[in-house]
């Protein structure tokens, strides 16, 4: 079974409205429905998605584009019949988002019913490492410090039942191990590596490409970017 861990990147992606919706975090978790693999998601995710989502996902574009479309009607540039469609098309783009945005506690609330997908809570050790993360030098907020360590540790715990396939969909920078150069960085590179989580930065699981075998049997390999 294929492990695969997300963040809230990827909670924002699948449960955004309208155009924000990201397809690849859909698809995702299409593929755990199917049992393809299984998801694991640290349940402070779901915490901190709320306050993006409300913000970032509201149809301002909508006020901007009936705005310019009035003053085109005033000034005699657009008929009355073309306005009133333009209009009415805002109008429902603008309550389809408000009700997606209305019905978002139970978009969040059913990821924990899914199949094949495992919302974690921190556990001691996870806080413990979380702490220790921030003496290490890796320039990481608390809250990524604190997903990371989740990440980690819930990994390990899988290393050491037996599963080797696991891998991290990472779209933020500060947790990719690799730079603008797209060459490793350190120790975030190490850390994951030692983990057996190899991380790819999108969520259809195809860059960077992991090489075949990865990590070995006994020791995690090393990400080549």
């Amino acid at each position: 079974m294929l492990h695969v861990f997300v963040e809230t990147n990827w909670v924002f992606g699948f449960a955004a409205p309208g155009h924000h919706k990201d397809q690849d975090a859909v698809e995702l978790l299409e593929r755990a429905r199917h049992g393809e693999l299984r998801l694991h998601l640290p349940s402070l995710c779901l915490m901190e998605v709320r306050n993006p989502l409300m913000t970032r996902c509201r149809p301002r574009e909508a006020a901007a584009v009936r705005a310019f479309a009035r003053r085109m009607r005033e000034s005699s540039r657009l008929n009355t019949d073309d306005f009133d469609t333009i209009d009415g098309l805002l109008n429902q783009f603008e309550s389809s988002i408000a009700s997606e945005l209305a019905a978002l506690s139970k978009t969040l609330l059913t990821l924990r019913s899914e199949p094949n997908i495992e919302v974690f809570s921190l556990n001691e050790e996870m806080l413990a490492m979380a702490v220790g993360l921030a003496f290490e030098d890796l320039s990481l907020q608390p809250f990524d410090q604190s997903v990371l360590a989740a990440v980690l540790v819930r990994a390990r715990e899988l290393w050491d039942a037996g599963e080797r396939e696991m891998c991290f969909c990472e779209l933020d920078k500060d947790l990719q191990p690799w730079d603008r150069e797209r060459k490793r960085k350190l120790p975030l590179a190490e850390l994951y590596e030692r983990a057996g989580v190899w991380v790819f930065g999108n969520f259809d699981l195809t860059k960077p490409v992991r090489p075949p075998g990865w990590p070995s049997n006994q020791t995690p390999g090393q990400q080549s970017i």
